[in-house]
């Protein structure tokens, strides 16, 4: 097994829901570190849509193995950004039997 190319650097993080003080809440991202990844893009797909069509394109994102509960693991629900794009972190799991890297299976998705 050959080393992933850790070539991009992301920042992970996580959401945050806030009470807005009148019974509601606000949502927001918080930033819980940055991380070296290998981003490779799967095989895009079209799913129907309320009025058109829509694509779909999942990624496979490689980081470097962190210890479980630690602010540098990536878990579902959390995202990935890189500038204006984002990925949305959909399941993590090692990729070898030694922990020293992580995949993360991953959509990108529109930033609000």
């Amino acid at each position: 097994m050959t080393a992933p190319r850790l070539n991009r650097r992301l920042a992970l993080e996580a959401e945050v829901v806030l009470s807005d003080g009148s019974g509601g809440f606000t949502r927001t991202w918080t930033l819980r570190g940055r991380l070296w990844a290998e981003v490779v893009p799967g095989s895009g797909r079209e799913s129907g849509g309320v009025e058109v069509p829509l694509s779909t394109q999942p990624f496979r994102i490689t980081v470097r193995g962190a210890a479980q509960n630690t602010a540098s693991r990536p878990v579902a629900g959390q995202r990935f950004r890189d500038g204006s794009r984002v990925f949305a972190i959909l399941a993590v799991t090692e990729r070898d039997i030694d922990g020293r890297y992580l995949i993360c299976a991953a959509r990108e998705e529109e930033p609000a």
